[in-house]
């Protein structure tokens, strides 16, 4: 079955005005732009996590470009923990899986051009403790707010992904007030480091988390397959922009992983570029996962930010049209099939443009009022359209 979206000229360009975002929020100088990088879980969970390879993951950054093409975080998640604190109340690394410890770790990163991150939870537990079987007692965050700060600064920590890993149910804690508290630590130190919070979009925190965060997680965890992308997207619609210094994330990317073809892959990456989203990978890539990993011009539209991040503009059962303005006045544009047969996806739009495909890195042409491709099952087209 064929899909067809027309858009009333006015609607392309309405939807590009949004107004600013609340004022206040966090001033550490950090994410102007969406951040990108790579983290461990999705690659290797709980059970496979070690420093080799989180030393390897810096080394595959480095060795294939995608830290020259912007991805520079390397974020060791859950299960990097000793099983219990130390007397003094302090974290300290596994050691049997960091034997080096952290801060040589995060000296490793640092040496190759990178930035360092680290997992921690506002509760008293983390996820992998109730998930996955992680035998840990007590190396959650709580009540050891500043400590944990002073020491993730002391080991080079440059970006904190703070889980809140059901800190309601286990420890009666309330999302914005937990939040706060580390940032008001992680504010006191004189080491900026990047602050992701992560709540799983339950109290929809694009709504409260500018003053607290620089990006917050806006939906559950997403799936390495095409359902769970496909129902992330549609989440987004009701989520309002971010902006530099915080940003919404749909969540870590799922290219490299699970039962995502190549044609969904670039479907799932086409639209965290035009979310304006942070570009997590977690996997050992593919020469076809670089391929679409390392695609400049559609990291470029991720990175770009002219007033508002990409909107959902016209959608029926199987097919989208998603749109955001670019800096110097052109729009990017996602002409999505999130359906199981190919189909006609069209958009009108006003003005003259060039158009160009951004997957296939060539000018397709002209357009005097409206777009058209025919767009695979589970596919996208991303098009840059261009003042002529």
């Amino acid at each position: 079955m064929l899909g067809r979206i027309v858009l009333a000229a006015v609607t392309l360009a309405a939807a590009m005005i949004w107004p600013s975002g609340p004022s206040g929020e966090l001033r550490n100088g950090l994410a102007a732009t969406p951040p990108m990088g790579w983290n461990s879980w999705n690659q290797v969970g709980c059970a496979g996590l070690n420093e080799q390879v989180v030393r390897d993951a810096a080394d595959t950054l480095v060795r294939t470009g995608m830290r020259d093409a912007g991805y520079r975080y390397v974020v060791v998640d859950d299960c990097w923990q000793a099983l219990t604190r130390a007397a003094d109340g302090s974290l300290r690394p596994n050691p049997d899986r960091f034997p080096h410890g952290m801060a040589a770790l995060a000296d490793y990163v640092h040496s190759r051009g990178l930035l360092f991150g680290i997992y921690a939870t506002p509760g008293s537990g983390t996820c992998a403790m109730y998930n996955s079987g992680y035998p840990a007692t007590g190396i959650g965050s709580l009540g050891h707010e500043r400590q944990d700060a002073e020491t993730f600064a002391s080991w080079g920590v440059d970006y904190l992904k703070y889980d809140w890993c059901y800190a309601d149910t286990h420890d009666g804690l309330d999302e914005q007030t937990a939040f706060a508290r580390m940032r008001d630590e992680l504010q006191r130190l004189p080491r900026p480091i990047l602050y992701a919070i992560s709540e799983y979009g339950a109290r929809k925190p694009w709504e409260w988390a500018r003053p607290v965060a620089n990006m917050w997680r806006t939906t559950n965890d997403l799936s390495a397959d095409w359902a769970s992308v496909s129902s992330t997207i549609e989440q987004q619609a009701a989520v309002t922009t971010g902006s530099p210094g915080g940003w919404n994330d749909p969540d870590m990317l799922q290219i490299g992983n699970g039962t995502l073809s190549e044609t969904e892959a670039r479907a799932h990456f086409s639209i965290w570029a035009i979310l304006n989203a942070p570009l997590f990978t977690g996997t050992s890539p593919t020469a076809a996962d670089l391929g679409t990993l390392l695609n400049r011009e559609v990291i470029a539209v991720d990175q770009d930010f002219a007033g508002t991040q990409g909107k959902q503009l016209a959608v029926d059962a199987s097919t989208d049209v998603w749109g955001k303005p670019l800096s110097g006045g052109g729009y990017a544009v996602v002409l999505l099939n999130r359906g199981d047969s190919p189909a006609t996806v069209s958009a009108d739009v006003p003005g003259r443009w060039t158009v160009r495909d951004l997957w296939q890195h060539t000018e397709t042409g002209t357009s005097d009022g409206t777009l058209q491709a025919e767009v695979p099952a589970h596919g996208a087209v991303l098009l840059r359209l261009t003042p002529r």
